[in-house]
């Protein structure tokens, strides 16, 4: 009997990968049972329908740091997961990791966010008697709301990957998903560090010195030490991680973020009225359930929940354009 691509490939991960490899074929599978593809592995599928997703697609229009941003290069929740995606893809296969499985978790891993970026997390979280975290969030997209409240079936190992990609969370269990969890913080970093320069909040000679001694003076030179230092600390070893140096160095750039750029006095009454907006909308439609698609009742959980479910999907613009629908008079009626 001839052999498929999929088993082709199958056997090529078992002669090619790392021991501690994650291999498609010994995957321990989906939720609802599927007969398997004839070109892909399970990895390369659940890839396939992330991307096709919409809420993927929606990621072009959420927020990643800057609010409605008016130039065309500041980074959106989709190109930061186009960053991660490329920075993990280059670790896993420099690691001989299972590269097709990186790629589908760091697709995923932000499918959950609010719109607004963290302040939609922090605008929902009081409603809900619980934490709105985006991760847990990607992962109920991904097995209840996609697909007109179907889910998209995916493989065990990209849904731990992706509800496990951060740090307040127990490590994941495969090294594709550590991988991933590593090149997410690399990446936003990094690329807020970008946007804040452009934008000009921070000017060059603000950012730490002794940061930028250990990783470089510019983003490309930061970020390919960051990387080189993971691979090199990671080869070879059942778990993934980087060096005391690097690490610290990365830390470094994040607390003079928090303190620089995402905290800034100058941003909190814009971020105010996000986090107002956001609130506006869900007490609107905890009274009038019945105006919330029909997808996301479908859903389990209870009436927050649901609600959460509905303006978590929403992008920045739809979700001003609902506030303005709502809550604003309309010019022809003036």
């Amino acid at each position: 009997m001839t052999a498929t691509a999929r088993e082709g490939t199958e056997e090529i991960e078992r002669q090619t990968l790392d021991p501690y490899a994650t291999l498609a074929a010994e995957s321990k599978g989906r939720e609802r049972d599927e007969e398997q593809d004839a070109l892909r592995t399970c990895f390369q599928r659940d890839r396939d329908r992330i991307v096709h997703s919409k809420s993927f697609r929606r990621l072009k229009h959420k927020t990643q740091v800057f609010l409605a941003p008016e130039g065309d290069h500041y980074r959106v929740r989709l190109t930061h997961t186009l960053e991660v995606s490329q920075i993990a893809r280059t670790a896993a296969r420099a690691l001989r990791l299972n590269e097709d499985l990186a790629e589908a978790i760091s697709l995923g891993h932000d499918l959950g966010h609010t719109p607004f970026g963290h302040l939609g997390e922090q605008a929902l979280t009081p409603f809900l008697g619980r934490p709105f975290r985006h991760n847990e969030q990607s992962l109920r997209v991904v097995d209840y709301l996609e697909d007109d409240g179907r889910g998209l079936n995916l493989s065990w190992e990209v849904r731990d990957g992706i509800v496990n990609h951060t740090w307040s969370m127990p490590a994941p269990s495969t090294l594709e998903a550590q991988v991933v969890r590593f090149a997410d913080r690399i990446a936003y970093i990094n690329h807020d560090v970008d946007d804040a320069l452009r934008a000009g909040v921070i000017e060059p000679a603000e950012l730490p010195d002794g940061a930028l001694e250990v990783l470089g003076g510019t983003h490309a030179e930061r970020v390919n030490t960051l990387v080189t230092d993971l691979v090199d600390r990671s080869e070879g070893s059942p778990e993934v991680g980087m060096s005391n140096e690097a690490f610290r160095a990365l830390d470094t750039l994040r607390d003079f973020l928090f303190e620089r750029v995402y905290l800034r006095d100058e941003a909190r009454s814009e971020q105010d009225k996000a986090i107002a907006l956001v609130r506006s909308l869900f007490a609107h439609y905890l009274d009038h359930p019945e105006q919330v698609p029909e997808e996301y009742h479908r859903a389990p959980g209870d009436l927050p929940t649901r609600v959460a479910d509905y303006i978590a999907g929403m992008t920045d613009r739809y979700a001003l354009r609902v506030y303005e629908q709502l809550f604003l008079p309309q010019s022809w009626l003036l």
